[in-house]
């Protein structure tokens, strides 16, 4: 499914990665969950269950593995609204009948294999919702015990990260960095500097520079894509810490600093500004990202980009 938003595509690249899934499971799901989880065996699933309305509002991903030597599966269904969705347990439900009906109908499979549903949110808002469908449902805690049994209810996993504290954000770097980033991006810029500068030292942790090289480049494509306002003289900040704290990859936050200072040049520089564009593509920064920071168009760059490949 194409990819609508910055913090779609940011949740995708980081925990759509079965390393860093794997991570963030063994560091976030309770333990009576995980002694029956085989995490090791986790198969990314290429469907999503979202429809296209709510594609601004929700992301999932789905992985396939073994629970309780059974075939199962981890769903994680990430909202990136400002406020948390009340009706989150019938859509919840509504995506794993999908699951369901999906695995009979293509597989031929004879039952239903376990769903584990887990809520990521990042919103500017506290969730203050219950976490079971139960909750919907208008008296059905007064309800006797023999009348629930013909009511459906479950209950799901939530991880309100806006209210993690430093302490709480655990794993390798690529999951840090993601749950950091995701807490603080409603952050005025002075806080949304800090939380990038904490990242950048989180990229020392990683021994293939290389990685740590896209996930810095994926970080500050996130930052720049949801609209943070960061001037010339943030990223030259954030330039001089990155060269102290992590220097291998100054060079490609020196490339965002490059276009930012191609911004507003006149026509008669429009060879210097295509330039920029040209190196941008090189370092392989989103065309929507060179688009937003030089004022081409977003057509104009990927015809750059087109040229470039022939």
């Amino acid at each position: 499914m194409e990819i609508h938003n910055p913090h779609d595509k940011f949740f995708k690249e980081t925990l759509g990665k079965v390393a860093v899934a794997e991570d963030f499971l063994l560091n976030y799901l309770p333990p009576s969950i995980k002694s029956i989880v085989d995490i090791t065996s986790l198969e990314p699933q290429k469907d999503s269950f979202i429809s296209r309305e709510l594609q601004e509002s929700y992301t999932d991903l789905l992985f396939k593995t073994r629970i309780k030597q059974y075939e199962g599966y981890i769903y994680f269904l990430f909202e990136h609204k400002s406020y948390p969705s009340r009706d989150i347990a019938y859509q919840l439900l509504r995506y794993m009948v999908d699951i369901w009906a999906a695995k009979i109908e293509k597989e031929g499979l004879e039952h239903l294999p376990i769903i584990i549903p887990l809520v990521v949110y990042h919103g500017q808002q506290n969730w203050r919702i219950k976490t079971t469908l139960g909750a919907l449902i208008p008296g059905y805690e007064q309800l006797s015990e023999d009348v629930k049994s013909f009511v459906p209810d479950y209950k799901y996993l939530l991880y309100d990260v806006s209210e993690f504290t430093d302490d709480e954000i655990k794993g390798q770097a690529q999951l840090k960095i993601l749950l950091t980033m995701f807490r603080d991006i409603h952050r005025n810029r002075e806080g949304v500097i800090q939380s990038i500068l904490r990242s950048v030292g989180y990229l020392q942790e990683l021994e293939d520079k290389q990685t740590g090289i896209e996930c810095l480049k994926t970080m500050m494509s996130y930052v720049f894509g949801v609209g943070k306002n960061l001037g010339r003289t943030d990223v030259d900040r954030i330039i001089k810490e990155i060269e102290t704290t992590y220097p291998e990859g100054s060079e490609a936050v020196m490339t965002i600093a490059e276009m930012l200072r191609a911004e507003g040049r006149e026509e008669g520089r429009e060879e210097g500004r295509l330039e920029v564009v040209k190196n941008a593509i090189k370092e392989g920064m989103e065309l929507a990202l060179i688009s937003k920071l030089t004022g081409f168009s977003k057509e104009e760059v990927e015809k750059i980009a087109r040229a470039m490949a022939n």
